[in-house]
């Protein structure tokens, strides 16, 4: 069964203060399953607030959530943290395991330390914060979703990426940007080397008021002016016949 340590219920005929806070259910991972927790979050209303203690870095913690609740897990999460979200927020106060977010749609996930590889892949929108570094392949795929990462990222981050926006407040790996598509990238520090068809391009006004404006949203005060934009050449939209093979 699951641990659950909720608020006591208002006495029959008592409305709940208006403009009031929600309550917070806790549910401890010391003597439920990560199974448990993900059914009781899928049960939930919008409104509602959970917190998820000693969750000891298990896998798939919190996935699919689809109404909109507020979720904290108050350590270190596992592998696919997130996964699937559609709506709400979530927070890890601490670090996250490879597959973070993954396939994001809506809703915002924030962790305050580090994550591991492929942070928000394949997502399709919503907004995914990092405050430390990420690690490789920081929004593969990503198509629509916008990640902020308050640290650096690994190589080969946002190969394939079709659609979104990647803020990089650090620096950046090997292959940044490997066959983009139309997603932006904006980076603070340093590049390695950038990937295929992935060039610098100017950062005009309307860059820096998008930036902003995600800078802000991941609750940071980085000067946008400080920041490089990178983006697709568009080189291999085409077909060339030098790169063919003659037989």
């Amino acid at each position: 069964m699951v641990t659950l340590t909720a608020p006591e219920a208002p006495a029959r005929g008592t409305a709940p203060e208006t403009g009031a806070t929600a309550e917070t259910t806790t549910v401890d991972l010391a003597g439920s399953t990560v199974r448990e927790l993900n059914q009781a979050i899928h049960n939930a209303v919008d409104g509602q607030a959970w917190t998820v203690t000693n969750p000891g870095g298990k896998h798939s913690l919190a996935v699919g959530i689809n109404t909109d609740i507020k979720v904290a897990i108050d350590g270190h999460a596992g592998y696919y943290a997130a996964g699937m979200h559609q709506k709400g927020d979530v927070t890890v106060n601490g670090n996250a395991g490879v597959g973070l977010a993954e396939n994001i749609m809506s809703g915002t996930v924030h962790v305050k330390g580090d994550a591991s590889q492929s942070a928000a892949a394949t997502g399709h929108g919503g907004l995914v914060v990092i405050d430390g570094n990420a690690g490789a392949r920081c929004g593969i795929s990503m198509k629509g979703v916008d990640i902020v990462v308050g640290g650096n990222i690994g190589h080969m981050s946002a190969f394939m990426a079709q659609a979104g926006r990647l803020v990089v407040c650090g620096d950046a790996g090997d292959a940044l940007g490997d066959s983009i598509y139309e997603a932006r990238i904006y980076v603070k520090g340093t590049v390695a080397s950038l990937g295929a068809d992935c060039i610098e391009k100017p950062l005009k006004a309307e860059h820096l008021a998008e930036l902003a404006e995600l800078l802000a949203a991941a609750g940071r005060t980085d000067d946008p002016a400080d920041f490089k934009r990178y983006g697709s050449a568009r080189n291999l939209y085409h077909f060339h016949v030098d790169n063919s093979t003659s037989y």
